[in-house]
């Protein structure tokens, strides 16, 4: 506490110091007897600058202080951990290109965009020098090709989190190089990409990618249950999974799942009409299965955390062939599941055989309200 304190004090002189030389070529402050002499901005402790930096919040702010002077871009790069580029309109493939090398540190990048312009140029640039990149978003760069794939293999093998939804170039071989090299997956959103997710690509995730706790496979049409299957037996601690408009898949998919996953929280199914009753009374089953499997502390102990372990959210809506009894098992299965409208996270949108599904709360409603109608009556 106390050198955190000496560091503040330290940072709070030299930017007394900075104030009272107006950023010329020198300046005096007395703090206790001590000189701290600053002879302009560029002189500027580097744990300043990045309180600067920190406090003003913006992105674009550390952009332009790092192209002030060699001082500032060093201490940018050495201390600059996560930046965003979402925010860039235009000419995002020339900044980033240009910018790259200097935030060599870099963990968590977005480059996220409103409008294409990313190309494979960029992404080459950002592989080439920050290659203890943990996060990246390249989400709708329509215009990226293979080359950025191969690039992120190589130059950045420490990712663990790749949103790369509705990059629709990019084809099942560079997606299976990629985990071939990037083995520390955890999270990996591959929603439109048509093409790269195909079965023989989620095959080598299952073979490669063991940590993968969180896969986005939405509108991936060509999706079948041996690709869906093979996740379940490679990547046992998946925790969310989204299959949404995937149309081909079975039941045999979600009772993979089911079985194969004891940590499944999240489930997405929309517009799988193939699914039918058989997919819900095995996630069910396999609740109750893991329930007797446990002590009757744990037991206890898990229904103390409403359930943390089970499954949070099911997305079933357009699931034309699911009956009424089957979803009610599942509900009855999860307590965290509910269709209640202040915790709707069992979505049944589409399904108007399955109106009739309730969730705990409304039984409790139900009983609450019965209840006082009785006090009130015999208070009469």
């Amino acid at each position: 506490m106390v050198n955190a304190q000496m560091v503040s004090g330290y940072l709070d002189n030299s930017f007394n110091a900075l104030m009272v030389s107006g950023g010329g070529e020198s300046g005096q402050t007395q703090n206790g007897g001590t000189d701290t002499t600053l002879s302009g901005w560029k002189d500027l402790p580097m744990e300043l600058l990045l309180r600067i930096i920190s406090v003003a919040g913006d992105d674009r702010m550390a952009i332009v202080a790092s192209g002030v002077c060699t001082g500032w871009r060093d201490a940018l790069g050495w201390g600059a951990t996560s930046l965003s580029f979402s925010w860039c309109q235009d000419h995002m493939n020339e900044l980033v290109i240009s910018l790259a090398h200097k935030f060599t540190k870099l963990q968590v990048l977005s480059l996220r965009q409103i409008k294409p312009q990313l190309e494979d140029s960029a992404v080459e640039a950002v592989a080439n020098s920050c290659h203890d990149l943990r996060e990246l978003d390249l989400s709708r760069s329509f215009r990226l090709s293979d080359r950025s794939l191969y690039a992120l293999a190589h130059g950045c093998p420490h990712l663990t989190r790749l949103n790369i939804s509705g990059c629709s170039n990019f084809s099942d071989a560079a997606l299976i190089y990629l985990t071939s090299q990037c083995k520390n997956l955890k999270c990996l959103n591959l929603c439109g990409c048509v093409r790269a997710a195909s079965d023989r690509a989620l095959q080598a995730i299952a073979r490669n990618c063991s940590q993968l706790q969180s896969l986005n496979l939405g509108w991936c049409d060509t999706v079948t249950d041996g690709g869906v299957t093979s996740l379940a037996s490679g990547c046992p601690e998946l925790r969310a999974v989204d299959l949404c408009g995937c149309v081909l898949i079975t039941d045999e998919s979600v009772v993979a799942l089911a079985n194969g996953c004891p940590h499944l929280r999240s489930l997405g199914l929309y517009y799988c009409q193939n699914i039918t009753d058989r997919a819900m009374y095995s996630l069910a089953e396999n609740s109750r299965i893991r329930s007797k499997g446990m002590s009757w502390d744990t037991a206890k102990s898990s229904r103390g955390r409403d359930d943390k372990d089970g499954l949070a959210s099911l997305n079933i809506s357009q699931c034309t062939a699911l009956t009424p009894p089957a979803v009610q098992a599942v509900c009855d299965s999860f307590p965290a599941l509910h269709t209640c409208p202040e915790r709707h996270s069992l979505i049944i949108s589409g399904c108007l055989s399955l109106t009739a599904v309730h969730c705990a709360c409304a039984h409790h409603r139900h009983r609450a309200g019965a209840g006082r109608a009785i006090l009130s009556n015999h208070a009469y």
